[in-house]
């Protein structure tokens, strides 16, 4: 299944199919709107598009917690979620505006794996 309203979202998320065809589910997401750009699962139980709703949340209480750690100078690289079997990877773009959520199998791909594939990303979302 894949969705987008955004060109380059959606060349993201090929790219990104492309380097990592065992992912689970991908998402482009707008922090401010939590509104999903593009987005693709291969699995029939995870909804890409209910997890970035989720995790739009995730991300803004993080930076308003660095925001009250007056953490000036410093800026969310990624945030990481590591379940039993999957590892969920938020690569956050454009300065804290998007982020890029990735699902991926632990057995299958690595955390170093995958910080690089979503990292060639980065200058397209911009």
């Amino acid at each position: 299944m894949a969705y987008s309203t955004n060109n380059s979202a959606g060349q993201a998320i090929q790219n990104i199919l492309n380097d990592l065809p065992q992912l689970l589910a991908v998402a482009i997401v707008d922090v401010q709107s939590g509104m999903t750009l593009a987005s693709h699962s291969t699995s029939p139980t995870l909804n890409p598009e209910t997890a970035a709703a989720y995790n739009t949340e995730v991300v803004k209480q993080k930076q308003k917690a660095m925001n009250a750690l007056k953490l000036t100078g410093e800026s969310i690289d990624d945030i990481l979620i590591t379940l039993t079997n999957q590892i969920h990877l938020l690569k956050l773009v454009d300065n804290g505006k998007k982020f890029i959520y990735l699902v991926v199998n632990s057995r299958d791909t690595n955390l170093a794996i995958a910080r690089d594939v979503l990292r060639q990303q980065v200058d397209l979302l911009k």
